[in-house]
């Protein structure tokens, strides 16, 4: 069964935006899990612009389903990540100026550097998916890491513009999704998915997860947090 991870990011962007305590990205964990979250995925950044390393430990202690840490592919980022010892990893690309994620891991450019960092978390035991487009030498070169999982980039999906364009966005994650399980890796997928475009990715075949935070945190300001997982967990089923 499709399940769904939400990124809280969101809500600690908002408390960094006055530097206060409020709101708690905490709280909102629990709230989406008490709303029907599966997982809860969030992203450290390098700038620490919304996730604190205090928000991760108290999350370890707190959530109830799987903690999902998204981080880029950086000794400082991996030193965490072995201590925090979270669910499982999804490995990132992150460039400082960026607004968010812009894009896919490029896993074929730093082949020997992804080898590294991905033994090091498996050896640890912690599972790592790999945030990566939908093309065959990138799925390749993430299974030749050993991590487990890939995460399908789907923002090109997402900003498609027309029925024509988003049907072949969306054929070339139905694609990518069967090559990657044909090759023994598990397959989640995110970025830019929304109420209104969620539905025909959670219909391909072998998707496992979808990690979605800003149209829910969006949602949850005029309807509740709890609401709006509920209503994302619709949308996924074409009930909304």
């Amino acid at each position: 069964m499709l399940t769904l991870g939400v990124n809280i990011d969101h809500i600690a962007t908002i408390r960094q935006a006055r530097q206060t305590t409020e709101p708690d990205p905490i709280a909102g964990a629990v709230l989406a899990e008490l709303g029907g979250a599966d997982g809860i995925t969030a992203h450290l950044r390098e700038d620490r612009r919304h996730m604190q390393d205090r928000d991760l430990y108290l999350l370890r202690k707190t959530v109830s389903t799987h903690l999902n840490l998204e981080m880029a592919a950086t000794n400082e980022m991996l030193a965490i990540a072995l201590d925090l010892q979270p669910d499982y990893v999804t490995l990132v690309p992150e460039r400082r100026e960026e607004v968010t994620t812009e894009g896919g891991l490029d896993v074929t450019g730093q082949q020997a550097r992804m080898n590294e960092i991905v033994g090091k978390l498996e050896g640890a035991g912690i599972p790592v998916s790999m945030f990566i487009d939908a093309e065959e030498s990138q799925i390749d070169a993430s299974k030749q890491t050993g991590a487990k999982f890939i995460e399908l980039h789907t923002g090109q999906y997402a900003e498609a513009k027309g029925e024509e364009a988003r049907a072949k966005e969306l054929s070339i994650l139905n694609r990518g999704c069967q090559y990657a399980r044909a090759a023994g890796l598990r397959v989640n997928a995110g970025h830019g998915l929304t109420y209104l475009n969620v539905y025909p990715v959670a219909c391909i075949d072998g998707m496992e997860e979808l990690n979605i935070g800003h149209t829910i945190v969006a949602r949850a300001a005029m309807v509740g947090l709890e609401r709006a997982v509920r209503d994302m967990k619709l949308a996924m089923r074409g009930l909304l």
